[in-house]
């Protein structure tokens, strides 16, 4: 069992933050969460992130020292390797090594959303909402019953596209509804995971307002 105590550096809109967040929630770890405006980065935090960018984690030491992590993955799999509770991964090296793919599968699905959703050009948001499109079908394709990604237990994977998915519980319904139209599998998944108490906490009650109000401050078509 852990003695460290743990405090995250955090945004309220950070989507690697909320898988940060939902890990330590899974392991039931005791955490301060301190958030951060990345608008006017404070020197104190200059001085702790070495990319200026969030989550961090802060670990105080048995020896009463201070141990900074940066990179949510990195985060996550330190929290999944120290904390109580079961692993995130599969115990078998190939389901392991695909979970993980899908992980790296992830980076390249978040970033197709973010400029979807925040873009202000109408070729833009409709080229990446055909890419957004054709990434969530070959997720559909590798599925399994569910109701997470690896079927029964909740895992890392499953952390990781939690923050992606929230967004389209936002915007508008209609909009989310034809990206997602005869992906009955990712739907569920979806679903399930909008269900899950340590993704419905790892955001604020306001989330949702704040993330619109990012839309409108930033003139995104989808608030226009």
């Amino acid at each position: 069992m852990s003695t460290c105590n743990l405090t995250l550096i955090s945004h309220p809109l950070c989507p690697f933050v909320q898988r940060s967040a939902i890990v330590l929630l899974e392991k039931n770890a005791p955490f301060e969460r301190v958030n951060v405006d990345l608008s006017a980065k404070p020197d104190w935090f200059l001085t702790m992130s070495p990319t200026g960018k969030v989550p961090l984690l802060k670990v105080h030491q048995a020896n009463g020292e201070n141990a900074l992590i940066f990179e949510s993955m990195v985060i996550c799999e330190y929290l999944n390797e120290t904390q109580d509770g079961d692993s995130l991964y599969a115990d078998d090296a190939l389901l392991r090594a695909r979970q993980r793919a899908w992980i790296e599968f992830s980076t390249s699905l978040l970033g197709n959303t973010w400029q979807f959703l925040n873009a202000t050009d109408r070729a833009i948001a409709n080229s990446k909402r055909v890419l957004l499109r054709e990434q969530l079908e070959h997720i559909e394709s590798e599925l399994s019953l569910g109701p997470y990604f690896s079927g029964a237990e909740f895992s890392m994977v499953d952390a990781v596209y939690a923050p992606i998915f929230r967004y389209f519980s936002i915007i508008n319904a209609s909009v989310s509804e034809a990206i997602f139209e005869g992906l009955p599998r990712v739907c569920a998944w979806k679903a399930a995971l909008a269900k899950r108490e340590s993704v419905k906490a790892a955001v604020s009650s306001d989330y949702a307002e704040l993330f619109q109000n990012h839309l409108r401050q930033h003139s995104a078509i989808l608030v226009a």
